[in-house]
């Protein structure tokens, strides 16, 4: 459910722009960075509709921008349709906004307002911290279930390790249901030439993304970035879906239902599944932004990373607490 959006700030304020944020972990988990981190700021959570009235994401984006004490956002579910709708107020495009046409991160350097695409960088590095590289020595595929911004950031992360001679999927093949989305993707693709093949499916249905995933190679990885299991009920395949053998099978969402790694703990043992929630892509997603915003420096790996993981790992696991545990 759409909240109001705000007014102006008393305090340094960032902001989780979102479908339904009071359920996500960092509401608890950002206090507790920030203090680790040395920052005094708060964090509000601002909730759209889905594909929500674009004067409304033009609104929020002029807020950050004019109110003095806001000093920038993390963009989720929504980077597609705020960029559209609020581009002219930016003064600064990232490459990665500006090839795939969407944000994820706003943030501020004195009066010019940026916005970023973290996700190609975020989604790489959640993927490696269980896919190691060597794992594409193979005939494993990749399948992304959706064609929204997540799944679009991940196939231009592989697009470009292609470019640089780095193993890769054999194939990446993407599914949605609804041909536009496909489109968008391919035409993105067609400019960043390589030689990663790439299949682009329409399935309207689960169970003829059932059907994907039933000709994939041994070992391939499969990715659910169609939201399904978090922001919607259900799951992008069926309870028929037959995983191929060793595969790793990966919810880009860490909280919710999340039938679909429930369908893949049905197989784990019989099929050798590895099986991963999207709980370090938070990690990833969220310290990047913060070290954008805050302009804090913030590894992405080693003990400071591990203090802040734990940090959210005691959040995550506190008595009481709103997110499932997986």
């Amino acid at each position: 459910m759409a909240t109001a959006l705000p007014g102006p700030r008393s305090v340094p304020t960032m902001y989780f722009i979102g479908v339904t944020t009071t359920q996500s972990s960092i509401m608890r988990v950002f206090p507790r960075w920030a203090e680790a981190l040395g920052i005094e700021a708060e964090l509000v959570g601002v909730d759209f509709a889905l594909h929500d009235e674009p004067h409304r994401y033009h609104a929020m984006v002029e807020h950050i921008k004019h109110d003095p004490l806001s000093l920038g956002a993390l963009v989720t579910t929504h980077k597609l349709d705020l960029l559209e709708a609020a581009r002219p107020l930016f003064d600064e495009l990232g490459p990665y906004a500006s090839k795939l046409g969407e944000i994820s991160c706003i943030a501020k350097r004195d009066t010019r307002l940026i916005g970023r695409a973290m996700d190609p960088i975020t989604s790489g590095m959640a993927l490696d911290a269980f896919v190691p590289p060597w794992h594409w020595n193979s005939d494993a595929e990749m399948l992304l279930l959706g064609a929204g911004g997540s799944s679009l950031a991940l196939s231009v992360n592989l697009v470009e390790r292609a470019q640089r001679g780095e193993l890769h999927p054999k194939r990446i093949v993407v599914t949605n249901r609804s041909a536009r989305r496909l489109e968008e993707m391919q035409a993105i693709h067609r400019q960043m030439p390589c030689p990663l093949p790439i299949e682009y499916v329409l399935a309207p249905t689960p169970t003829e993304n059932d059907a994907v995933c039933a000709g994939l190679a041994p070992g391939s990885v499969i990715a659910n970035a169609t939201g399904l299991g978090k922001d919607r009920p259900g799951s992008p395949v069926t309870d028929n879906v037959r995983f191929p053998a060793g595969a790793c099978v990966w919810d880009f969402n860490y909280r919710g239902d999340l039938d679909f790694l429930q369908q893949a703990r049905a197989q784990q043992s019989a099929r050798n599944l590895v099986i991963e929630d999207g709980w370090i892509y938070f990690i990833h997603g969220w310290t990047r932004v913060i070290s954008e915003v805050f302009q804090v420096e913030i590894a992405s790996t080693g003990p400071e990373l591990e203090k802040l993981a734990h940090i959210a790992a005691a959040v995550r696991t506190a008595p009481g607490g709103t997110s499932h545990v997986h």
